[in-house]
């Protein structure tokens, strides 16, 4: 059982008691949800707060009954899908789980939350929207109408903290460290010069609970996200207006590739941020707190492999996968990224080549920026397929 602080240990020892199995791996879209959203509609204040460009609807959820107003929205773009999952398993959770935890939230927090943004992108897999817009460098000019949506329920609602959840790469670390960076957090900069304001104070400290209470659960593995500024970001429009903003990047655990598992460390973190507002124990940490988690760095292939002889000279060979919506299915395509006399990065999968001859299925010499299904050492397969 994973380790977790004591604030948060008891609901999430009963995370199986709540997790909403019907949705699950990277594919989801509003199709996946929306049964979800009736059932919820007898317990929540559900809302269809607009449409998106190819007119799906879009939902906002109200739950709690605290003075502390909270908006937050997940899959702004489409193909980010975890935090979606994460945060209805939050609410399910609110609605179904008597402990001390969700109480503390109900009675001192009202949650906005917009669990899915862009569905069109979501239904296509993609990171745009319909219009191959970038919704998160829209939020000052509102070309789109998710961007209005958002930006409505932000003027009505007019929120004490924002919550931007959000999914990254496998190429992220820890620091410089062979430690894959789960969970990241950011507080927005409000200025060019990144100026530490009284807000971002705020969820510096929320940011350094969450931190705190998942350490144990996730040893060296929570990073910092780079923190440079640019107006047209959601998060850093909301937070240059005073509200304190806390970005979520969910990302990759070791063998985790529908990322089922990091879905739990998402939802611990949302607990906690949730919790910690609502009691106000965010209090209670400082801004040290929050600059000593490491700075995101980009040190992770998916696969590495080492010490590999290619026309006669011994290197390294990085593979990266891209996602592919295949049917209802994502897949992970498998494509050679560098190949270089060391690379200086880990892997999720490393293999020492032992100087053995690296060839590929129809190419025997092996090339960058070339998709493969299988390699060859010493004419053995060795498979780099993601199952």
């Amino acid at each position: 059982m994973k380790k977790y602080a004591a604030t948060i240990k008891d609901i999430m020892d009963r995370y199986p008691d709540f997790k909403l199995n019907q949705i699950k791996d990277r594919y989801i879209n509003q199709s996946h949800i929306q049964p979800i959203l009736n059932e919820f509609e007898k317990d929540v204040e559900l809302f269809k707060i607009g449409y998106s460009a190819n007119k799906e609807p879009i939902h906002l959820i109200k739950i709690g009954s605290g003075k502390t107003k909270v908006l937050a929205w997940s899959q702004m773009h489409g193909n980010e899908s975890t935090t979606t999952r994460a945060v209805l398993d939050v609410i399910n959770a609110l609605i179904n789980i008597e402990a001390k935890e969700t109480s503390e939230i109900l009675n001192n927090i009202s949650l906005y939350c917009i669990p899915m943004l862009n569905p069109d992108g979501s239904r296509k897999y993609t990171r745009l929207n319909f219009n191959h817009v970038d919704l998160n460098r829209d939020a000052q000019n509102l070309t789109q109408p998710e961007s209005r949506i958002l930006r409505n329920a932000f003027d009505k609602i007019k929120p004490d903290f924002c919550l931007n959840l959000h999914g990254q790469r496998t190429i992220f670390s820890a620091g410089p460290t062979n430690k894959s960076a789960v969970m990241s957090f950011l507080t927005p900069a409000e200025d060019k010069e990144r100026k530490i304001t009284e807000k971002r104070i705020e969820s510096m400290k929320v940011i350094a609970q969450i931190a705190d209470d998942l350490k144990e659960a996730l040893p060296g593995q929570i990073g910092r996200y780079d923190d440079g500024f640019n107006i047209n970001c959601t998060g850093d429009t909301f937070q240059s207006e005073g509200v304190p903003t806390v970005l979520f990047e969910e990302g990759h655990f070791p063998n985790d590739y529908t990322r089922e598992t990091t879905r739990e460390f998402v939802v611990a973190s949302i607990i906690s941020s949730l919790r910690s507002i609502g009691t106000e124990s965010y209090k209670n940490f400082n801004t040290e707190a929050y600059f000593n988690i490491p700075e995101n760095d980009k040190k992770f292939n998916d696969i590495l492999i080492k010490n590999v002889r290619i026309m006669d000279t011994i290197k390294d060979v990085s593979i990266q996968y891209s996602e592919k919506l295949v049917g209802n299915k994502v897949e992970f395509i498998p494509k050679i990224e560098n190949i270089e006399d060391k690379i200086d990065k880990y892997g999720h999968k490393e293999v020492d080549g032992e100087g053995k001859i690296l060839e590929i299925a129809g190419q025997k010499t092996p090339v960058a920026n070339v998709i493969v299904d299988k390699i060859f050492l010493n004419k053995e397969i060795l498979m780099v397929k993601c199952d």
